[in-house]
């Protein structure tokens, strides 16, 4: 796809979008921004015979017809797929109110007109949130087999007597939650909860100094808070809904205050330990 001159950009421009201030109010209605935008407006090629053009009430900006019926461009298309690696998840799903279609890696491409750096990106990221949010599996050190463990609170695959952890033979007594008897076995998670920075969110008022990482209450995994967005967080792996600040679920932190509210209990302290996910 080619992008537009100028002249056609304009000409384009002109007859296909609306004003921008209706689109903004749509924007900021759906939240459907990011934090991490394109350096450069990206534009549709209106010779383009394979993409279906509307001229209609925008959704979100958009103007070419993803599978799912919704609109796009480029550049809104990219930010939200953008986002949505940047929040831990591994596929994208369109933005719109009760539509949750998945779009494929290759429409994606197309439709979001992305670069072969966005798309190194973009790969990057989904592999590495694919292999966090499925990682219920370990290479054994010894026989290279794919194992798993019967107790998520056991560092010991006693299957093959190695170390969950710093994946080495295992060493001490067992079982233990927290490392082995090697040197160095130690949990990188809690590393980062322990030396993570704390951040100012800038809409909640009140919370000042709040840890930048934490780990979901539910299933253990670590979400990193952008300091421009609610208190509240989904997470991509188990969706439970928690508040960052307190830690506790959002339906019992909400009652007593609000997405942009300090909460009744302040800032939970630093987590110490890993939740273990008690799947059902």
């Amino acid at each position: 796809m080619a992008l537009l001159t100028p002249e056609e950009r304009k000409n384009f421009e002109e007859t296909m979008f609306s004003n921008n201030t209706r689109i903004e109010k749509k924007r900021q209605r759906y939240n459907m921004g990011s934090n991490l935008t394109t350096a450069q407006e990206k534009c549709f090629d209106p010779q383009d015979s394979t993409l279906t053009f509307v001229d209609r009430e925008d959704e979100l900006d958009y103007k070419a017809l993803m599978s799912c019926g919704h609109a796009v461009t480029p550049t809104s298309l990219t930010n939200w797929c953008r986002r949505l690696l940047d929040e831990g998840e591994s596929k994208w799903v369109c933005g719109q109110n009760g539509c949750n279609i998945e779009w494929s890696y290759a429409e994606v491409c197309k439709m979001a007109l992305l670069t072969p750096k966005e798309k190194e990106e973009f790969e990057n990221k989904i592999i590495s949130n694919a292999m966090r949010l499925y990682s219920d599996t370990r290479i054994c050190p010894g026989c290279k087999s794919s194992v798993g463990r019967t107790d998520q609170s056991n560092l010991n695959v006693q299957k093959c007597e190695f170390c969950w952890q710093c994946l080495r033979k295992w060493k001490g007594p067992a079982p233990r939650s927290d490392c082995c008897g090697n040197p160095g076995c130690s949990n990188e998670s809690l590393e980062t909860l322990k030396n993570c920075p704390d951040i100012n969110l800038k809409y909640v008022e009140g919370v000042s100094a709040c840890p930048s990482i934490r780990a979901c209450p539910t299933c253990g995994i670590l979400l990193e808070r952008d300091k421009k967005r609610c208190k509240n967080i989904t997470c991509p792996r188990c969706k439970t809904e928690f508040c960052f600040v307190c830690l506790r679920l959002t339906e019992e932190c909400l009652p007593t205050s609000d997405y942009y509210t300090q909460c009744v209990s302040g800032v939970a302290p630093r987590q110490t330990s890993i939740p273990v996910w008690q799947k059902k």
